[in-house]
């Protein structure tokens, strides 16, 4: 399968000698959070990539389009491979350059019409991002953001959010719009009081690569605060490597590294989180695939 040409906020550093397999977990989880189409054909292709995922016992995958390309993308990937399903949005950094360009309706348009397949479980990754985007830009991120909500529960989708820099201003419109069933907070960045108001409105967490950086300590912090049916584990592929293969790509194949650092950090017996960490992806996600 030919991935689209596009370009994305964050980069991959170059090519990096690919890390070797870790240790397999000793219970299957799912990594809910991948871009398998940026790295496909350029570092890992996507065959190889699931085929290494299932090897080291991650055995499902959430693919996430967050423009037009990738989004049709994920949907023929969900299409061909079991493993995956699809979610489709537009990224907040893509809807103020959608806008200048007079095609976010366009877009949006489209966007409902992929969300809409069976293949598709979640309306993501959306949300506000205030790194890359300006003031000038935020006002039809947040109109995007707010759409995408409507979107999710209008058709009963899986919201997943993306938030950068931007915590009390994504709160603010969830609680404003009301939260849909189910949503996640995608790569959670957040302290143990961000986590707390997220998960007082149903918010799932779920934790990156980041969390095994040496100066995440407030989003450790979060991780003990989080209850186990509330967390799941991402890539982010193929960023946010963690530790100790930080700086080369990301792929779903490490995701044990994660899932060692966070039973570590919350005392957890290994088995048991990758247990409630994978029942509660399936429900986060609206059921076993």
């Amino acid at each position: 399968m030919s991935r689209p040409t596009r370009a994305r906020g964050g980069e991959v550093r170059g090519a990096r000698e690919r890390p070797p397999a870790p240790e397999p977990l000793p219970r299957p989880v799912v990594d809910n959070h991948c871009h398998l189409d940026i790295a496909d054909g350029d570092w890992l292709e996507t065959g190889a990539a699931i085929a290494a995922a299932v090897e080291a016992n991650v055995t499902r995958i959430v693919q996430v389009g967050c423009d037009l390309d990738a989004a049709e993308w994920a949907v023929r990937a969900a299409r061909e491979h079991a493993e995956l399903v699809a979610a489709v949005a537009l990224h907040p950094n893509e809807a103020p350059r959608l806008a200048a360009q007079g095609r976010l309706e366009q877009a949006l348009a489209r966007i409902e019409e992929l969300a809409a397949e069976p293949e598709v479980r979640a309306v993501g990754e959306t949300g506000l991002d205030f790194f890359r985007t300006g003031p000038e830009g935020r006002p039809i991120q947040e109109e995007s953001f707010r759409r995408h909500i409507d979107l999710a529960k209008r058709l009963d989708k899986t919201l997943v959010i993306h938030d950068r820099d931007a915590h009390d201003d994504v709160l603010r419109v969830v609680a404003s719009e009301g939260p849909p069933q189910r949503w996640v907070m995608h790569c959670f960045s957040g302290d143990a009081d961000v986590a707390r108001r997220c998960l007082d409105l149903g918010a799932y967490l779920s934790f990156a690569g980041t969390v095994t950086f040496k100066t995440a300590d407030d989003l450790r912090a979060a991780l003990v605060l989080a209850p186990r049916d509330r967390i799941l584990v991402e890539t982010d592929a193929p960023y946010l490597t963690p530790v100790p293969y930080r700086g080369r790509p990301n792929a779903s194949y490490l995701v044990p590294h994660t899932m060692r650092a966070m039973a570590l950090v919350r005392r957890d017996d290994l088995e048991t989180l990758c247990e409630a960490v994978e029942a509660s992806t399936f429900a986060a996600y609206g059921g076993v695939w």
